[in-house]
């Protein structure tokens, strides 16, 4: 069988602070699909890292006494700790201050001005006279001029996503102390993207991949024109600009992150001395690259990404997938590192288990529209689908082989009709959330596999083998023995969405190695009779607050934490 070669990657965060659940969200689903092609067989590199360049991180330092690198190296260290905490097994998680990618940027940019796709001009940008700087991006805000929205920044506005320049801000405002700003002339490097708008337009029409949300936004965008954009910014934390009489600027940061991708690739090879294999993941014509991130990043993976490979004229395959997101809120408001809206992954972990938050993330996952996070609606996706139906079906069967069984998977007699219609129920689900995981809907295979543990309850519901054990054993064992092959089925089937749990279903039932070794298709290999199994113990547990008092509870986090920091 020929292996494919799949990169799958998620949006860099910004290290101005910890990522909060908007922003893992698309870390989740990027490791649910690598743990997938990996138990498919395939060979799966999966990279992100961390966002340090450019004006977000800049301000933030700057609001807490720091320079830029002092609290990159502190943020970027916190979050590789929350990955590993939160289950996320990249190859690679990387940072933009590291060398391999700042000179990969530096040498795209070279290329992009050397085939003709960059060109300067004058420009006036906002000034603050009190902060003696210019302010580019992050650090001018102001009212949008499409929307109206009162906080937009100078780089987009949160709250209709549309790319701003900071001279069309309506009442611009310095970020760092409030100041008016005035104009001032300054030359920065700009990207001619109309070059690229029909070549950009058929890939995206042509791609059938892409969801409609990233394709109607990126055609739409397309239509209106598109306009050339600054490479440059008037700042030194970032990426020195290569461009000759370039000296003082710093690539924008998006330029920059986008890059990335490509770059932790050359990395992750680099560091497993096989320095030319990454080029199989971008240019093979087999390979596929697939995206994951919230719909305010759609331009810079459809149409930025895109003609940044497309200018270096190098052949790169385009994004492939672009899987998006739509925005995950709280009390109705979009959630924001900078404004410290929502809940953040490190008060998540004070609450509950990962896997708890992995779950009800993944099956509550806003692929067609806005989702409003909600206690109850946590409360009733734990309690009564991961607790309730998940963990109890597991839970009660293996409890049953050990009491009844002595541990020992029970042979059973010729399997009747009912039990081969399990069989092809449970070969119907697996194969039903793999087609499900490739198509990135994420939010359905979750819960259809918690349907698959549904489907077990009910059949031990129906025939009620703790009765009938009394009067035969023998038809007892055969539900028993098929309710196991569920279990098994359960572990390998979850192990993308909730791999701890699933790790421990499989220590349980004593089958060697770790479940995230082995194969997709295994799920359908019946466990023989006799196999000894251990003895089980709850893999989860009823939540009992309610609403008030997680919210209170989630409070006295935010404020201990607040603390230490």
């Amino acid at each position: 069988m020929k292996i494919g070669k799949i990169l799958v990657a998620s949006a860099w965060p910004y290290v101005n602070y910890v990522p909060h659940l908007g922003t893992i969200i698309h870390l989740l689903s990027t490791d649910v699909v690598a743990r997938y092609y990996r138990l498919k067989g395939e060979e799966v590199i999966m990279v992100s890292g961390s966002d340090e360049h450019g004006t977000p991180t800049e301000v933030a330092a700057i609001k807490q006494g720091l320079l830029p690198k002092q609290l990159t190296d502190k943020n970027h260290a916190k979050i590789v700790e929350l990955c590993e905490k939160w289950g996320i097994s990249f190859n690679n998680y990387t940072r933009t201050e590291n060398p391999v990618h700042k000179q990969f940027v530096q040498d795209v940019m070279l290329k992009l001005y050397k085939n003709g796709y960059v060109f300067t001009q004058e420009t006036e940008l906002p000034y603050c006279e009190k902060c003696e700087r210019y302010l580019p991006d992050r650090f001018v805000e102001g009212k949008c001029p499409y929307c109206g929205y009162e906080r937009a920044r100078g780089d987009q506005c949160e709250e209709c996503g549309r790319l701003l320049d900071p001279t069309t801000l309506i009442e611009p405002y310095c970020a760092i102390c409030k100041s008016k700003p005035v104009t001032r002339k300054t030359k920065h490097w700009y990207f001619d993207l109309p070059k690229f708008q029909q070549k950009l337009e058929d890939y995206i029409q042509n791609n059938r991949q892409l969801p409609s949300n990233a394709r109607n936004f990126s055609l739409n965008w397309i239509k209106e024109g598109l306009r050339p954009r600054t490479l440059t910014r008037d700042i030194s934390w970032g990426i020195p600009a290569p461009f000759p009489g370039a000296e003082g600027k710093s690539i924008y940061v998006w330029f920059d992150a986008v890059l990335g991708y490509v770059s932790a690739t050359i990395e992750y090879f680099k560091d497993k001395e096989d320095p030319e294999k990454w080029r199989e993941f971008w240019f093979g014509k087999e390979a596929k690259n697939i995206f994951f991130i919230g719909k305010d990043n759609i331009p810079f993976h459809t149409i930025i990404l895109p003609a940044l490979l497309l200018g270096t004229e190098e052949g790169y395959n385009l994004p492939w997938n672009v899987s998006t997101t739509e925005f995950l809120q709280i009390r109705e408001q979009k959630l924001s590192k900078s404004q410290r809206v929502g809940i953040f992954v490190d008060e998540a972990l004070e609450l509950f288990p990962s896997d708890y938050w992995r779950f009800f993330l993944i099956a509550t996952r806003p692929e067609t529209k806005d989702l409003n996070f909600s206690w109850e609606l946590f409360l009733e996706k734990i309690n009564s689908d991961l607790n309730d139906t998940f963990g109890n079906f597991v839970h009660r069967t293996l409890t049953f082989i050990n009491s009844q069984f002595d541990g020992q998977i029970p042979n059973p007699e010729e399997l009747d009709e009912d039990a081969e219609k399990i069989l092809d129920s449970i070969k119907e689900k697996v194969q039903t959330i793999a087609a499900q995981i490739e198509d990135c809907k994420l939010q359905a295979a979750a819960n259809t596999d918690i349907s698959l543990s549904r489907t077990g309850n009910q059949y031990l519901n129906e025939k009620e083998p703790w009765n009938l054990i009394k009067q035969d054993k023998a038809r007892a064992a055969t539900i028993f023995y098929v309710s196991t092959q569920i279990v098994k089925a359960l572990a390998i089937v979850s192990a993308p969405f909730i791999p701890f749990a699933a790790e421990e279903i499989w220590k349980t039932l004593n089958l060697k190695g770790s479940v995230h070794e082995q194969n997709w298709n295994d799920a359908l290999e019946p466990i023989s009779a006799g196999h000894k199994i251990g003895k089980p113990k709850p893999l989860f547990c009823k939540i009992r607050e309610n609403e008030q008092q997680l919210e209170e509870k989630l409070e006295k986090i935010k404020e201990k934490l607040a603390e230490k920091t």
